[in-house]
Order: C-alpha cells, then sequence, then structure tokens
C-alpha cells in the first residue's frame, strides 16, 4: 500500500511524525510525504528534523507567501502533478489549513481515496479560513478520523451517517505527540525562572489585528504580571503589532523569541496555568494536566469547556483575570480519557491497513 501524505505547517509535522512512526512499523505500508511549504518557517532545518525525528519530506512544493486562493490553487496544480507520478492508494491530509484542502481537491478529482485526520472539528465561525477549509475537506473524505466525540457528533448532525464514508472515532495524535516528545524537551535558552509561571501566548489575527482588542489582552497580562510570573513566546506578528499600535508590554514579563516545539514541551510542562488563543495549545495544557484560559471567544474543544479544564473568555481583562483566580483556587482531576491516551496513530494506521 502506498500512501501521500500532505502537511503545510510545522505543526502538521509534529501530527504526522508520530503516525509516520506507525506506518514505519509496518511492511506492506509506504508513505510519500509531501511538503506545500504553505508556512515557511526558517526553523525547519536539517536539525529540526534530526531533532523531532521526524523523517524528511520526499517533495517540497516550496509555495507560500500568497493569497487564500492563488496558494489554494497553485497547490491543487501541483498536488495533483505529485498524485499523478506516484499514484498512491491513499491521499493523508490533517487539520484544516489550506494545505489539507488543496490535497482534498486534487485527490477527489483523481478519485485516489482520501482519509482526514482531526475530521468533524467546527467551531461555527464561518469568518474562520480554517472552519472553511475542514468542512469542506471531509465533505470528499473517505475516511474521517475523528479525535473526540464531539467531532463524531458534529459529522452526525451534519448527515454524515447517511454518506458514503466511514467516520472512526480514533483519538487525538496530538496526544501521542506530547507523550513522546515530552522526554527529550529542552528548555528554552535564557530562560532563568525559578518561581512558579504562567504561559501565554498570543497569535490571532482577530487578536492581534485589532488594536482594543490586543490592548485590552496585554492589560490583563500587564496586571497579572505584577503578582505572577508570566513566560511569553512573542510571535512575529503580536510583536509587530505591538510595536505598531504603540501598547507597553511590562518588564515583570518574560519575552522569549519564537521557540521550537521541544522548548514549547518544555513549558508546558513546567508553567502551572497557560493562558492562549491557540487551538491546539489548549489541547496540549490538558496533556500536560494545566488549566487554560482562551483567549478566543468560541473553541473546537468543547469537551475542555464542559469538564472544567478550559475557560473561554475573549479579550475581557475582568474575565481573564477571574478565569486564573478561579484555577489557582480549585484542584483538578485529570484522570479522564477524552482524546485517547496516546493510542490514536496506532488506530489510524490498523484502519489503514485493512484496506490492504
Amino acid at each position: 500500500m502506498k500512501i501521500v501524505t500532505i502537511v503545510g505547517a510545522r505543526p502538521q509535522f509534529v501530527k504526522a511524525a508520530v503516525v509516520s512512526r506507525e506506518f514505519s512499523k509496518r511492511q506492506n505500508i509506504q508513505e510519500i510525504i509531501v511538503h506545500t511549504g504553505q508556512h515557511f518557517d526558517k526553523n525547519m532545518s536539517d536539525i529540526f528534523f534530526e531533532d523531532m525525528q521526524i523523517p524528511k519530506p520526499h517533495y517540497n512544493l516550496d509555495i507560500n507567501g500568497l493569497s487564500h486562493g492563488a496558494m489554494t490553487g497553485q497547490m491543487i496544480q501541483k498536488i495533483e502533478e505529485v498524485l499523478l507520478q506516484e499514484k498512491p492508494d491513499w491521499l493523508l491530509v490533517y487539520g484544516d489549513t489550506n494545505s489539507t484542502l488543496a490535497g482534498a481537491i486534487a485527490a477527489s478529482k483523481l478519485h485516489i481515496k482520501l482519509a482526514h485526520i482531526e475530521a468533524g472539528l467546527r467551531s461555527f465561525n464561518m469568518k474562520m479560513p480554517e472552519e472553511v477549509n475542514r468542512i469542506l475537506t471531509d465533505r470528499v473524505s473517505n475516511i474521517l478520523f475523528c479525535s473526540t466525540t464531539a467531532a463524531v457528533k458534529n459529522l452526525e448532525n451534519e448527515g454524515y451517517n447517511n454518506m458514503d464514508n466511514n467516520v472512526v472515532l480514533s483519538g487525538d495524535v496530538m496526544e501521542d505527540a506530547a507523550y513522546f516528545y515530552r522526554d527529550i524537551a529542552r528548555k528554552p535558552k535564557g530562560l532563568n525562572l525559578k518561581k512558579e509561571f504562567l504561559l501565554a501566548t498570543v497569535h490571532r489575527a482577530e487578536n492581534t489585528d485589532d488594536k482594543a482588542t490586543l490592548k485590552r489582552i496585554f492589560e490583563a497580562l500587564n496586571k497579572i504580571s505584577r503578582t505572577t510570573n508570566i513566560v511569553l513566546p512573542l510571535h512575529p506578528r503580536t510583536k509587530s503589532k505591538l510595536e505598531t499600535f504603540d501598547i507597553k508590554i511590562e518588564d515583570t514579563i518574560t519575552l522569549l523569541p519564537p521557540i521550537g516545539y521541544l522548548e514549547m514541551v518544555y513549558l508546558l510542562s513546567n508553567c502551572s496555568i497557560v493562558i492562549t488563543d491557540s487551538g491546539g495549545v489548549q489541547k496540549e495544557a490538558f496533556f500536560f494536566k494545566k488549566p487554560c484560559v482562551t483567549l478566543r471567544e468560541e473553541t473546537e474543544w468543547v469537551e475542555l469547556i464542559e469538564k472544567g479544564f478550559n475557560k473561554i473568555v475573549g479579550s475581557n481583562p475582568e474575565k481573564i483575570h477571574n478565569a486564573i483566580t478561579h484555577f489557582n483556587s480549585v484542584e483538578i482531576d485529570y484522570n479522564i480519557n477524552l482524546y485517547g491516551n496516546g493510542t490514536a496513530s496506532k488506530k489510524i494506521v490498523d484502519y489503514l491497513a485493512l484496506d490492504n
């Protein structure tokens, strides 16, 4: 069996790596990895692949820096060329990027079977490009590997029980990755904190591109940092917007340059609370048994809200502060299986192998 895997951003490489390790255990499965180049990342050097124990892509399409339409269109064309050359049995895509959608469209046009990992997730916010990408990808997929029971229910509500595809509750491959990489995590250079700290990340366009929103978030972070250490790896977009809007960051916040995944795992392992607008970091906080305060108005990971591991606060300083106060005053039991307990990759590969 030959499988072509499409990835376009560093987080997708992390996810794909744990599945690739399972593929490598099967003599009858050959995997071809295609990197679209969607997110140009200078940190993705040879050292990145060696340190992360990730197989290097067989193809690099080097498509980036374009509008959504231009980027997706070029990706469809180039991925189609790869598929015509490789003639795979399956195309495998992850998540909700433009690379994901491009791979899905190319495979469906060539009648190549498509498997979507992280299927069924919904924010119900159609202004998010990711929401459009995931919905369209789900619709043309033959197998929909769902991370959670909520994702399965979303697909059921959309009528997928009556469609010609298979919906599979696989668990989340990011939990597999968290367990694998925590043993090789490393401390960020220049971090010398000896006391308890909160970990914060801010990067989403809806938070960074609006001056009032970004100002409210950093008003809250500045205030919290006067009594509690905050470590903030500063995203380049956020840094630029803070400078443009002349928003001050107090010296009590420890700023770090953009960090790698192994450094992020270290921070997640050692912090007390996570404050983030990232989707993936919300889950990773749970994997490392840390409560999460989410700087968004909605989340795809509704089970974290329902079970009390996460609070949605938007950019409201009072809600941010109250959420931190709440999590500092409660004991949380993380002894619950929400995402597969690190077995998702094996389940996915086992299921695909049945087709052979």
